[in-house]
């Protein structure tokens, strides 16, 4: 009898376990649907994603990999077989073996074939599947290609197939940078270094330098504190029903989920689920309490969902709660964190900050996407896809708890709820009942609604008859035309149900209705009439522009009204990095080419949009800083004669806690702009050896500016230090090509790399800021990715508005200048 092939023969061949620390491949009893990706710096780097399958890993080197973007096909070339126990392996392979070089353990989970698929595809050539993993989320595709003549390799194609999880084409590689087992770099795992006992964030770099202290000084933050303790409830913001999507840049939307609205509360590794009344229903929620418990104190405003066929779904939802079924939270606004009070912020910098809060979260919890301006394409493609609509929020309010116009919902289909005031036997030898009598509150009382006889299954016209029975009541609960409600069983009006509806007839009766589930989460008392207003026109600001036609680009044409409207158009993806930070202005009131000169401190002339905040300065006295956080803050900047805004690198409310490093790579006359984007690289590259991710924006002048984001918890004077040893340990070691000296004689031929930016005080122009130079060129977010394509650091414009709004809309950018990272050890 012919023995089975050992699957693991090829690896075992491949390797002197003598020598490497790699497992010896031995076949184990299998684990389930494991999945995993391990980063490897052999002769060339790649991503060895791997597949747990008939008890052995199926593995493929992807070369660059893998992309969040559906367009992308990443090649990922069939390596042999894995045993089980390489899914947890993490170090160095001697560089005279196979492999040689370092390994990390980068993402971890499990996986599955999409329904109606099977592992058995990889047979046939393809692969659908479903990752859940650290990173690595959501549905994947990977094809084999035709085999060309004696080509050994086995080569595939690896696609991300277009989800909620899709992105930009090097998110995933150029963020995650740090082992899910260890938090250690590359180079500490080839240094051999062990993981820290305290933070997978501290990093020491191979560059030798020893660490700064620091000088602990707090002041207080903008708004309430409550010292990182756990919140309580807070009324919600609601939302105004309207008939149609409002126009303009000043509006950013968001899908509208079927769910259940919630408040989570976050703290000391516990957590509190309320619902939109203030009921704690974190029993009901405890998926969603658990995964929140990893969360800093905080307090999320979001939308619980349960998804059927990939779609929310509120019936699947209510099963879920009963039998503790899997659901999602759609994460759309941050209140408070940290003990801070973000209620006062600009909608669109509270979602930025929530964003970053989330970027390392359970998948249990999600951040709701939005879009600047296209909320007409998005509420089109939404109401197409079947989804319940949109809502609506204007990019600069604060968070009200109340109903307001500053968040609109607008609806594919009609759906309200409704309180359940009796219900129409059905036949004789029927069971349950014929229909639901509703009603709403109006100013008088209860008011008769009409009657759904549609939408239940017999589980849930067993489960309403139980509840109706228990309420049961002799007199009417409203009054209705008696035609409607003769046979009527009424009872006691305490159940709210969502009904889905065609229409109000001209009684304010309901036309084809349909049950769509009881609701636990509103009062009977508070279910009333929901009428859609009219949208509101596009926002008018309270800032008039003087002299609006006079020219300020001369040669362009530009004038001071364009520029004024273009900070409009572009404030809802601006003011996420300008707002609520101290700023210098640059103001050319005579033009760019005229007199112009800084200004950072508020001489009260600027108008109630301006704002100021005290800060010390260095001789014990203080001085009030400009900041905005709006619109017409912005505006109000133009009307003054503003062309640039330059900020600190740490915002209002502690501004001695910096939340982003920048290194200004600024070249001599003599150099290419090819020469900066190589820098610009390099330097990513140094800073991805030690753990933190960076992010390029053209500066609109000669150079690139490169980002990167903190958690604000170190302050300035480690900042400082920080960025000059770095800068200095890169000059050092190659200076011919770079100084970290501000003096123009040390230069030439070099490119200054300045690190000035990152000291107390110091500014930076911010991004999507005209610059006040030839041409009005945009100081421009890109990605790593399209850096080398890009050819002139005034690649975009103030008359590109429409493209840099879609741009930052899109795949490309999303979550650009976002990651939650600490400073590491030099």
């Amino acid at each position: 009898m012919t023995a089975k092939p050992d699957p693991l023969a090829a690896y075992n061949a491949k390797r002197d376990f003598a020598r490497t620390a790699e497992p010896a491949g031995t076949l184990e009893p299998g684990k389930g649907n494991m999945f995993m990706v391990q980063k490897h710096d052999a002769t060339r780097l790649h991503w060895d994603l791997r597949l747990e399958v008939d008890g052995v890993l199926k593995s493929w080197a992807v070369t660059r990999g893998p992309s969040l973007n559906p367009e992308d096909k990443r090649l990922a070339v069939r390596t042999e077989d894995h045993p089980l126990s390489y899914a947890t392996f993490e170090g160095t392979i001697p560089k005279e073996e196979y492999g040689g070089g370092t390994v990390m353990l980068w993402d971890r989970g499990t996986w599955a074939p999409i329904a109606g698929k099977s592992a058995k595809d990889l047979e046939k050539g393809h692969l659908h599947f479903i990752v859940e993993g650290e990173r690595m989320k959501g549905e994947w595709l990977l094809i084999r290609l035709k085999g060309r003549p004696k080509e050994k390799r086995e080569n595939w194609l690896l696609r991300k197939i277009d989800d909620a999880h899709a992105g930009g084409s090097d998110t995933l590689v150029e963020t995650a940078l740090t082992s899910v087992a260890t938090g250690r770099t590359m180079a500490e795992i080839a240094e051999g270094k062990a993981p820290s006992p305290s933070s997978p964030r501290t990093r020491r770099s191979s560059l030798g330098l020893s660490a700064a202290g620091q000088d602990k000084k707090k002041l207080g933050s903008r708004g309430r504190r409550n010292d990182g303790a756990m919140a309580g409830f807070e009324e919600l913001q609601l939302a105004t029903l309207v008939d149609s999507v409002p126009s303009g840049n000043q509006w950013l939307h968001e899908v509208k989920y079927d769910g259940y609205r919630a408040l989570v509360a976050t703290g000391g590794g516990a957590a509190k689920v309320f619902t939109r009344s203030g009921l704690d229903w974190t029993t009901k929620f405890s998926g969603i309490a658990e995964a929140s418990t990893a969360l800093p104190p905080a307090l999320i405003d979001g939308e619980i969902v349960a998804f059927k066929r990939g779609k929310p779904d509120f019936s699947s939802l209510q099963a879920a709660i009963k039998d503790g079924g899997d659901m999602t939270l759609f994460a759309f606004d941050l209140l408070m964190l940290d003990g801070a009070d973000l209620t006062t912020l600009p909608q669109v910098e509270r979602k930025e900050r929530l964003r970053g809060v989330l970027a390392e979260c359970d998948d249990r919890i999600q951040f709701a996407e939005h879009v600047i301006g296209a909320g007409e394409q998005l509420f089109e493609t939404m109401c197409r896809e079947g989804y319940e609509g949109i809502v609506s929020k204007r990019i600069d309010a604060p968070y009200r708890g109340t109903r307001s116009k500053a968040w609109l919902k607008v609806k594919c289909t009609r759906r309200q709820e409704f309180v359940i005031v009796g219900w129409l036997p059905s036949s004789p030898r029927g069971r349950g009942f014929k229909s639901l009598l509703l009603g709403q509150h109006g100013d008088d009382g209860l008011v008769y609604a009409g009657k759904v006889g549609t939408g239940f299954d017999a589980a849930m016209m067993d489960m309403l008859m139980g509840k109706l029975g228990k309420l049961a009541r002799k007199t009417a609960t409203v009054d209705a035309p008696k035609a409607a409600v003769r046979g009527a069983r009424w009872v006691t009006p305490r159940l709210v149900a969502e009904i889905a509806f065609a229409e109000f007839t001209p009684d304010n009766v309901l036309r084809h209705a349909s049950f769509i589930g009881l609701r636990g989460d509103k009062a009977a008392a508070d279910v009333r009439p929901e009428r859609a207003e009219p949208a509101p026109p596009a926002p008018a600001s309270n800032i008039k522009i003087s002299s609006g036609d006079r020219v300020i680009f001369p040669g362009d044409g530009i004038t001071k009204s364009e520029l004024a409207d273009y900070y409009a158009a572009v404030a809802g993806i601006a003011l996420p990095w300008i707002a609520d930070r101290p700023i210098s202005l640059v103001r050319c009131p005579q033009g760019r080419a005229k007199q112009c000169f800084f200004q950072k401190h508020d001489a009260g002339s600027f108008g109630e949009q301006v704002h100021h905040v005290d800060i010390r300065e260095k001789d014990g006295g203080t001085e009030p800083y400009l900041y905005i956080d709006s619109a017409d803050g912005l505006r109000a900047c133009v009307q003054m004669g503003t062309i640039e805004f330059h900020g600190w690198g740490s915002r209002v409310g502690d501004v001695e806690k910096p939340d982003r490093l920048v290194f200004d790579l600024d070249p001599d006359e003599g150099l290419d702009f090819e020469d900066v984007k190589r820098s610009a690289l390099d330097i990513k590259r140094q800073l991805g050896d030690i753990g933190l991710a960076s992010f390029a924006m053209l500066s609109g002048g000669k150079g690139v500016h490169v980002i990167a984001p903190l958690t604000p918890k170190a302050e300035w004077p480690e900042i400082k230090s920080f960025a000059e040893r770095f800068c200095r340990a890169l000059a050092h070691a190659e200076p011919d090509r770079y100084t970290a000296t501000m003096s123009k004689a040390k230069r030439k031929g070099r490119i200054f790399l300045d690190w000035l930016r990152n000291q107390r005080g110091s500014t930076a122009v911010l991004p999507y800021v005209v610059r006040a130079r030839p041409g009005a060129p945009v100081a421009a977010p890109v990605s790593w990715a399209e850096l080398g394509d890009i050819d002139t650091p005034a690649r975009f414009g103030l008359r590109d508005t429409a493209v840099l709004v879609e741009r930052a809309n899109g795949r490309g950018l999303k979550g650009w200048g976002v990651a939650e990272q600490v400073l590491p050890d030099l």
